[in-house]
């Protein structure tokens, strides 16, 4: 097959942005953002979004395209790339080997396995449904729903993160929309793709990636992440905003902790999802792995396509 996608992925803060820049420019091809907070407009500075030098020297996908009320999923994610990994294809240059090649970069776990496995074919929810679910949550609390899912969807409710309202909610939604279980639209099958994947993990040393991931959160304080928080209030409902950082800020907000402890929450919290992303990431054998500044190794690998 001539179409090849690499998928560069690893745990946050392991320093995926600038090497996906030499490769894209290597490849002359965009790339495509795989990261579920960063599609969201505002909130630039919790994210680490790419900076406008980064976005200038390549093309970036999928960054700031979203408003932070709109709803988003793994599912139309995996349709929006696929229409765009079509275009790429259909105009990108041939490499000497004779291949296209397209780039997805990103953390989110699920929005990678998205493209690369495709996602089952489940209704798009009303917005009635929705917002009927989401009144019954608020008012009466997640029990009531989990009961009404144990009948509903018996198979799917003794596997259910019961603890997940979202999870819950959703396969609610579809239970309620058409009639059917929800687990009976959960097949579970990769889709074939009209690509070849390649997929290149990046890691560093526990110790080494903790201290990355620090100074992170110190320098996102820097740069005025609680004035990007504090202008966000009035969206506190959304979704978006249920992620690292933007929580523990907004508690700070509320008076329920102080600075620093929101501060030191943040980083804990960040340590605790890159160990979540790593044990996703290790039962995936498909993945070569490299450390960030092999990029002359990694480069070498990529010199086959």
């Amino acid at each position: 097959m001539n179409n090849k996608l690499i998928v560069v992925t690893g745990p946050t803060a392991v320093g995926k942005t600038e090497l996906c820049i030499d490769i894209a420019r290597h490849f002359n091809t965009p790339v495509i953002n795989a990261d579920s907070r960063q599609i969201y407009r505002d909130m630039t500075i919790g994210t680490a979004a790419p900076t406008p030098q980064q976005m200038a020297a390549a093309v970036h996908y999928n960054v700031g395209i979203l408003n932070i009320n709109e709803y988003f999923s793994a599912s139309l994610y995996e349709q929006m790339v696929m229409t765009q990994l079509d275009e790429i294809f259909s105009h990108q240059t041939t490499t000497p080997n004779g291949n296209k090649v397209a780039l997805l970069s990103g953390g989110s776990m699920m929005y990678i396995d998205a493209v690369c496995n495709g996602i089952d074919d489940i209704p798009t929810v009303r917005d009635d449904i929705r917002e009927d679910l989401k009144r019954r949550l608020s008012q009466e609390g997640l029990q009531p729903l989990l009961d009404q899912l144990s009948k509903l969807d018996p198979e799917y409710y003794n596997i259910v993160d019961r603890h997940n309202y979202r999870r819950v909610v959703h396969a609610l939604e579809i239970c309620i929309q058409t009639g059917n279980t929800y687990t009976s639209f959960r097949t579970n099958a990769p889709k074939e793709r009209p690509f070849d994947i390649i997929k290149i993990g990046l890691n560093r040393d526990r110790v080494e990636l903790y201290e990355r991931i620090n100074r992170r959160v110190d320098m996102m304080m820097e740069m005025g992440f609680l004035d990007e928080v504090y202008r966000l209030l009035p969206y506190r409902h959304c979704n978006s905003l249920n992620t690292v950082g933007y929580k523990e800020l907004l508690n700070y907000l509320d008076g329920l902790i102080t600075l620093d402890q929101a501060v030191e929450q943040i980083k804990s919290n960040t340590r605790r999802y890159a160990r979540k992303q790593l044990t996703w990431y290790r039962r995936d054998e498909s993945i070569k792995w490299f450390k960030p500044d092999h990029n002359k190794e990694i480069m070498t690998y990529l010199s086959q396509l």
